[in-house]
């Protein structure tokens, strides 16, 4: 599997990302970080993680510490079709504190998700995986900065001209719809 998307590019989607968060202190606050700790609401640690999206590897060390690395074979998992060959898993070995500069895009996107219209327009949405914890920035609607949501957005815009991407976001949005179908 092969990513279109080169190193620096990588790059200064991290760094853009780095000058914005989705709100003006730390969320982590609110919630006892509870995306990077892993941890259920008992407080049993949960063997989560999450995966870098196609040539996201690239800018990240496997010799680093602070993440313990998986590589799984991409047809083992509801990957979308195109997708073949490795995906990088990373868990944090040091929740909740991390190299912040460091973090994937994943953490450095979230509570925010793409979705794709069916007529192929970039929309911004609450991702509504459903986890193990609960995010107060979700559950309570506080409002996100504005800096935050536009960079999101220009990454995003970036990211689905890549095939692989656009194939993953594609089959997210359409599993959200039928989500949203029978609910």
């Amino acid at each position: 599997m092969k990513s279109t998307i080169k190193k620096r590019t990588w790059k200064a989607i991290y760094r853009l990302l780095d000058r914005v968060s989705p709100i003006d202190y730390d969320c982590g606050k609110l919630c006892g970080a509870a995306c990077c700790t892993c941890a259920d609401t008992n407080g049993d640690d949960m063997e989560m993680g999450i995966y870098l999206y196609p040539g996201e590897h690239k800018i990240h060390n496997k010799k680093d510490n602070w993440l313990d690395w998986t590589v799984e074979d991409a047809a083992e998992f509801e990957f979308p079709d195109s997708w073949n060959g490795p995906v990088y898993f990373v868990r944090c070995k040091t929740p909740p504190v991390c190299p912040r500069e460091k973090r994937p895009l994943q953490c450095r996107t979230y509570p925010l998700a793409p979705y794709l219209t069916e007529d192929g327009f970039l929309q911004m949405v609450y991702n509504d995986e459903e986890l193990p914890y609960s995010c107060p920035l979700i559950e309570e609607q506080i409002p996100l900065n504005d800096d935050f949501v536009k960079a999101t957005y220009t990454v995003w815009s970036h990211l689905i001209r890549d095939p692989l991407i656009y194939d993953l976001v594609d089959m997210d949005s359409r599993a959200r719809d039928e989500a949203e179908e029978d609910f």
